[in-house]
């Protein structure tokens, strides 16, 4: 009988996802040129921000959720001086302090303040649930939404260049060039939010580009020009392949004919003493991609079975 073409191995293809496109409209993009319904990300990126997104198809699909959780490095520009509803420049101005002439100390202080582990409170507007409901759905209804702080991780926030503007208001403000890498769950504009609350100045993010998810980065992205020029050209999409995707994004063991072949059918095998938490990649004789497992009370706990 043959495949479903869902049910192909598919793998994973990085996008350098374009401004003005929201993550979805890049899947709906991949599913016609890789004519499969079978196609999602890992991690979302917002219309304004462009970079690295993620995509994987048929079983690949599997290994989204895991690596959405691994952590990310953006480049932005965060502008002092202005607030906005969103906390970036997709919003309108809620405030204007306006912003000159700060002491660098000052700022690296504050960006020191929102580096390491915090307790962040994600933007109004963002897909974050209230009741079952996104949050930017009841601000857009008008209501007032109080969303609780949360536990991130912002491994590093450095300041790379400041220049003074002028906003389209005639509001002098400050920008700064900025690099994060952080974990899952952090809202890079709530940190420009922060940045500028923490100075006294209001902040908002005006750019945002995703340099890296997990072991993924921008040197090895497409656009989807380019992919869709493979597919005229009718060659296969450029898609790093189920086996070589988890090696990269997960540590391995390696098991032998048996233990794969119970791992497969759930088996909750001990695993080395050394394995670290969070998932790992098992691999068979012959460099088979089994299953991703995590370590449960010192055995494998199947995450997700793929031979």
């Amino acid at each position: 009988m043959a495949r479903k073409k869902d049910d192909a191995p598919g793998g994973l293809v990085v996008v350098d996802k374009p401004a003005g496109f929201t993550s979805h409209d890049v899947v709906a993009k991949l599913r016609g040129m890789a004519r499969t319904r079978r196609v999602g990300h890992a991690g979302t990126l917002d219309p304004m921000a462009t970079g690295v997104l993620v995509i994987g198809t048929g079983k690949a699909t599997r290994l989204l959720g895991h690596l959405a959780l691994t952590e990310k490095e953006y480049v932005a520009t965060v502008r002092l001086g202005q607030d906005t509803v969103t906390d970036d420049a997709e919003g309108g101005t809620t405030a204007s302090h306006g912003a000159r002439d700060l002491p660098r100390e000052a700022v690296d202080a504050a960006v020191a303040g929102l580096t390491g582990d915090l307790m962040q409170i994600p933007s109004k507007v963002s897909a974050v649930k209230v009741d079952g409901k996104r949050a930017y759905a009841r601000v857009r209804e008008g209501e007032e939404v109080e969303l609780a702080a949360r536990p991130v991780t912002v491994s590093s926030f450095a300041v790379h260049e400041v220049r003074e503007e002028t906003a389209d208001d005639g509001t002098p403000v400050t920008d700064l060039l900025v690099s994060v890498a952080c974990s899952s769950g952090t809202y890079v504009r709530a940190l420009a939010r922060d940045l500028g609350a923490g100075l006294g100045t209001g902040g908002h993010l005006t750019a945002l580009r995703r340099t890296r998810v997990g072991p993924y980065r921008l040197d090895g992205a497409h656009t989807l020009e380019e992919l869709q020029q493979s597919v005229d050209r009718e060659e296969p999409l450029p898609l790093l392949p189920l086996g070589e995707a988890a090696a990269a994004a997960f540590p391995r063991w390696d098991v032998d004919e048996e233990q794969a072949r119970l791992i497969g059918n759930g088996a909750q095998l001990r695993m080395p003493a050394e394995r670290p938490g969070g998932p790992v990649a098992v691999f068979g004789p012959g460099d088979r991609f089994v299953a991703l497992v995590e370590q449960r009370q010192g055995r494998a706990r199947s995450l997700a079975v793929f031979a």
